[in-house]
């Protein structure tokens, strides 16, 4: 198995935005149309494409649909979509209007017969996002973080069917200071699920250290400022995740 490369798309107001720690008043606008960027990543080689409804991840409930329903109309491949997702009405919507997964986060720790029954019901569609803020689960937006271990969270879902855990280091995101490896390897081994690494991705050699860890279920990376920035090129990063099947 090659390692996935997800671009990312984080919405806010309408806008591709990076927030620097889940900051919403630290947020660096990219440009105002979301859909011809989504296109971009296409015509780089993308294949999958990784979404945020930030704005929806505090509100809980969808808050940029339309810029999420142009994303979906315009990417050629696999959307992946995650931002204020917590009932089933917003799940069957998302996957009618052609979401490829979900990715469920605070519901995740609040309310998880809901996120166990939705695994059930779309086999390979619910992503857990399991998101770390010096160890412990951070929620809502990742304005709260709660008393539980990253750990204790994902093993909850062991059994249940999930697709995969997003594993997101709250503390690195949007800084470039590298992917916290250690603890999302950690994590794959630790619960036997499929892993995406997200949070801090700095450049080539962070795709390169995960992709020597696919075989030990680390099955993505989420990427977006070091895309943004040019400290990373995404055909040159799909091709050393493809090299090192």
């Amino acid at each position: 198995m090659s390692l996935i490369v997800f671009p990312a798309i984080d919405l806010k107001g309408g806008q591709v935005v990076r927030l620097a720690e889940g900051d919403m008043n630290r947020a660096t606008v990219y440009g105002d149309d979301p859909a011809a960027q989504a296109l971009l990543f296409a015509q780089a080689g993308a294949r999958h494409l990784h979404v945020v409804d930030l704005d929806g991840s505090f509100a809980g409930h969808a808050v940029n649909a339309e810029a999420v329903e142009k994303i979906v109309e315009a990417f050629p491949g696999h959307v992946q979509l995650g931002g204020g997702i917590r009932n089933r009405e917003a799940v069957e919507r998302w996957f009618d209007l052609g979401v490829a997964r979900i990715v469920i986060g605070t519901a995740a720790l609040k309310d998880p017969a809901f996120v166990k029954a939705a695994a059930r019901d779309f086999p390979g569609g619910i992503v857990v996002a399991v998101d770390a803020r010096d160890g412990f689960v951070a929620t809502d937006g990742w304005a709260e973080t709660s008393d539980m271990p990253v750990a204790d969270l994902a093993r909850r879902f062991e059994d249940a069917g999930v697709a995969s855990l997003l594993f997101t280091d709250v503390g690195r995101d949007g800084l470039l200071k590298g992917c916290n490896i250690d603890a999302t390897v950690d994590l794959a081994r630790a619960t036997g699920i499929p892993v995406i690494a997200s949070g801090g991705v700095a450049g080539i050699a962070d795709i390169r250290i995960l992709s020597l860890h696919a075989d030990e279920g680390i099955e993505g990376v989420i990427t977006g400022r070091a895309l943004y920035d040019g400290r990373l090129d995404l055909k040159t990063a799909l091709a050393v995740a493809q090299a090192a099947a």
